[in-house]
């Protein structure tokens, strides 16, 4: 068994983790990666570590393989210091201290980020795409992603297989489901198995058991928010799809709430808008709307300003004994509400 040696530069009775890396590394990391990491953190003593990768696999209940895979990541992130022998064995880690990342700027006005890409979508360095061209699984890989999709790979699609593999540590059998599930949906395109891998790896997927899990979840909100729409003859489309998952996890929307805010999209437009949706769901995000009593209470609310805008604005009237006559009837414009919603 080979031993490793995990070096650490400073003195520490606690498990500290760096505000720098749960803001600029974690979120966008595969949940494994992040395990890993926090347990050699853990590991760290005040005298250098020795364990084997066995030992850690062993502990964290996954591979040798996973547990190399995120060494790796972490060190294309320059938060660790890989040292490997001749033989290519890894004899010692050594964790750096995690820089700040400058948040990339937005121009005036632009719109919610729907799916941003992590920073690791740097295209892989042509030693690499060698290096991992060389692996009999990679090769298997690339064969089989040929099958699905009837036809030679691109240099372009060969590097978002290899990157999903050594981009965002997804194992050969995930990527081979991904590859299904999408064909299996009239998806061929990259781009949009990209799209659908990034999720995956922001939601910590990291088994075909996982994802198999998550879609079976998504996949029924989608088909119920297509029904609330109106829409009951097709699948969702790619634009679709990003933003009902901005809807259910960027915001984290209630089924029951989207549902409202796509009813009252066919009462108002009298079609299946979802950017009309969402600009509602973004109205009630910015509100921190959480449910539909949340709804009904600004609902009630812009109900009570506008009759007193309105009695405001009414001429004063002649008292009289008649309690029927004194009584002002309220007239709500539901329309004119759901427009000055969309413009806030």
């Amino acid at each position: 068994m080979s031993m490793i040696t995990l070096q650490k530069p400073s003195q520490s009775e606690v498990t500290l983790l760096s505000n720098i890396f749960i803001d600029d590394y974690m979120p966008e990391a595969n949940g494994e990666f992040v395990k890993v990491y926090i347990y050699l953190l853990r590991t760290l003593s005040t005298t250098p570590v020795s364990f084997s990768l066995e030992e850690m696999a062993d502990r964290l209940l996954c591979t040798e393989r996973d547990i190399l895979r995120a060494l790796k990541y972490w060190a294309r992130q320059d938060i660790l210091a890989l040292d490997f022998a001749e033989d290519k064995v890894l004899r010692s880690i050594a964790l750096l201290p995690p820089k700040s990342k400058a948040p990339a700027s937005e121009p005036s006005g632009s719109s919610v980020s729907r799916q941003p890409a992590p920073a690791q979508t740097v295209p892989l360095t042509p030693d690499r795409v060698r290096e991992l061209k060389q692996n009999e699984e990679i090769v298997q890989l690339l064969y089989i992603a040929e099958q699905y999709l009837g036809k030679t790979l691109s240099p372009s699609e060969i590097q978002k297989l290899l990157f999903f593999y050594d981009g965002l540590g997804f194992s050969t059998d995930l990527i081979e489901y991904l590859l299904e599930y999408c064909v299996s949906r009239s998806h061929k395109s990259i781009r949009y198995m990209e799209t659908v891998a990034l999720a995956w790896a922001q939601e910590g997927i990291s088994t075909v058991a996982e994802a198999k899990k998550a879609n079976a979840r998504y996949s029924k909100d989608y088909y119920s928010i297509l029904k609330t729409l109106g829409i009951t003859n097709r699948s969702p489309v790619e634009t679709e799809v990003t933003l009902m998952d901005t809807w259910l996890k960027t915001y984290g929307f209630s089924m029951a709430v989207i549902q409202e805010a796509c009813t009252r999209t066919v009462l108002q437009t009298g079609q299946a808008s979802f950017q009309y949706a969402d600009k509602i769901l973004t109205g009630w995000k910015k509100k921190q709307v959480k449910s539909l009593e949340d709804i009904q209470a600004l609902d009630a609310e812009y109900k009570k300003r506008k009759q007193e805008k309105k009695q405001a604005k009414a001429p004063a009237s002649p008292a009289s004994g008649n309690k029927f006559n004194n009584f002002q009837q309220r007239e709500y414009n539901f329309d004119e509400y759901e427009k000055r919603l969309l413009n806030q």
